[in-house]
């Protein structure tokens, strides 16, 4: 008779209702339970939804997280209420820490909202090549809150959603992976403009990963200081997450048959004259 007086003494109030350790360890079973069979719901929900939306994992992973952070909220308040616990009576309360922590779950709530607006508007999605600020590298995962890039370094960069939405983003792939690069090269003005041409696109022709379609091309830049300026462009797939490899790789072939063509790339150079 003690130990059952003791498991159902009113031990605290809140919110209209009194709470006894049986009341106590009720609620956590319940709270447990359906933790339990929302993880259920939220494995199922992925899978239907993954049916429904196929290649499109960074969309589905967005999608059942939101919908079990939802249900999560939605599921706590309910057995607040059932268990009569008046949530009104909590206004006050939860105003007052609203005040004081509402600045500090500013940057995470604008960051959840630009994770909802990236998943409809899909302007960035999971294995895009992105430049974002000083950031260069591939999305590997795309979270409510934020987006994980890996870099060329093989480094981890995890980005808030915030930053896509606010500031310029550079999506190298949001069509396809068939990207264009132009490579400036300089010859002395001894050159012959025609062959200059002819050696840019035999290296380009040569390189693997430059693609046939569309073919290399190049445009005779302008008339420097010191070089007659051409500006060689090329198309690759292969390299769309490498463009510094392939810039050296060309440059590579173009310093070799520059040589071999006695074709001379000049220097910046100065001439003084003093007078006596």
């Amino acid at each position: 008779m003690l130990t059952e007086n003791f498991l159902i003494k009113t031990i605290f109030k809140l919110g209209g209702a009194e709470f006894s350790i049986q009341k106590l360890a009720i609620l956590l079973i319940v709270f447990l339970l359906y933790l339990f069979f929302l993880k259920m719901f939220h494995t199922f929900s992925t899978r239907q939804i993954a049916k429904r939306l196929p290649g499109r994992a960074d969309s589905v992973k967005t999608i059942s997280n939101f919908l079990y952070y939802f249900a999560l909220f939605l599921g706590f308040v309910i057995i607040l209420q059932v268990n009569g616990i008046d949530l009104t009576a909590l206004t006050l309360l939860t105003s007052a820490l609203g005040i004081g922590i509402g600045f500090g779950l500013q940057a995470i709530t604008n960051n959840l909202i630009s994770g909802i607006i990236i998943l409809f508007e899909r302007p960035i999605k999971i294995g895009d090549r992105i430049d974002v600020g000083d950031v260069s590298g591939d999305i590997v995962a795309i979270s409510l809150r934020a987006t994980t890039i890996i870099t060329n370094d093989n480094v981890s960069i995890i980005i808030p959603n915030s930053e896509f939405i606010t500031n310029r983003v550079t999506n190298w792939t949001h069509n396809n992976k068939d990207v264009r690069f132009n490579i400036s090269v300089g010859v002395s003005y001894s050159s012959d403009p025609t062959l200059v041409k002819k050696l840019l696109l035999e290296v380009a022709e040569n390189h693997s990963g430059v693609l046939k379609e569309p073919k290399p091309d190049v445009l005779f830049d302008n008339f420097g200081d010191s070089s007659i300026n051409f500006i060689l462009r090329v198309w690759t797939r292969d390299y769309s997450s490498r463009p510094g490899v392939l810039r050296s790789e060309l440059n590579f072939k173009i310093f070799e048959i520059f040589k071999q063509n006695n074709i001379e790339i000049p220097f910046p150079q100065m001439e003084i004259r003093m007078k006596k």
